[in-house]
């Protein structure tokens, strides 16, 4: 690869770990394409070398956004008591930014275009196998059907956490969905 073609990677990888992180906190209308590019440190003229259009680059910093968490601890866990307490932590719903996109996102992306919903469909599904991956052996029932009860909880538990003023009543929101999550798994005796 030539050194302007590096040069043009870069850049707009650069593009697009900023629209990850910045839509992860303000929203997919929250920012515009021009302050993205200012915050990537280039013109908004330049967008258009990067991206045909707006929606292009929402449905790459979804799928960066989701690579980045999978490859994070918060997803790298080794059981589903782990998993459960990790995504539901105070260290999560503070970490906007660099945190879950399905849970930031799920308003948005329910009313973005069938490309940002394709590829927010595509991580969930990731997410749910993960979690049906880490169900403790023996435990009975549609698996699947649990994986979406456990993911549907982090995002309205983290949701509320961090959408309620009270820092006591984020914490029990967190806590208390937390337990009842893993209460559902006990662990098994050998």
């Amino acid at each position: 690869m030539g050194s302007s073609q590096a040069e043009k990677a870069e850049s707009h990888q650069r593009i697009v770990d900023v629209a990850a992180r910045r839509f992860r906190e303000l929203g997919l209308e929250g920012i515009s394409v021009a302050d993205i590019m200012k915050e990537a440190g280039m013109t908004v003229g330049g967008f258009y070398k990067h991206f045909a259009s707006r929606d292009d680059l929402v449905v790459e910093a979804i799928a960066a956004a989701c690579e980045e968490m999978e490859a994070s601890v918060l997803t790298a866990q080794p059981t589903l008591k782990k998993s459960i307490q990790t995504y539901l932590s105070e260290e999560h719903r503070d970490n906007v930014s660099g945190g879950c996109p399905i849970s930031a996102l799920v308003n948005d992306a329910a009313r973005s275009t069938d490309g940002a919903r394709e590829v927010y469909t595509e991580r969930l599904e990731g997410s749910l196998a993960l979690l049906e991956s880490q169900m403790p052996e023996g435990t009975e029932g549609n698996l699947r059907a649990k994986a979406m009860l456990i993911y549907s909880a982090y995002v309205g538990a983290l949701g509320l956490s961090r959408a309620v003023s009270d820092p006591k009543l984020s914490r029990q929101i967190l806590n208390s969905v937390s337990a009842e999550l893993i209460s559902l798994f006990p662990a098994r005796k050998s």
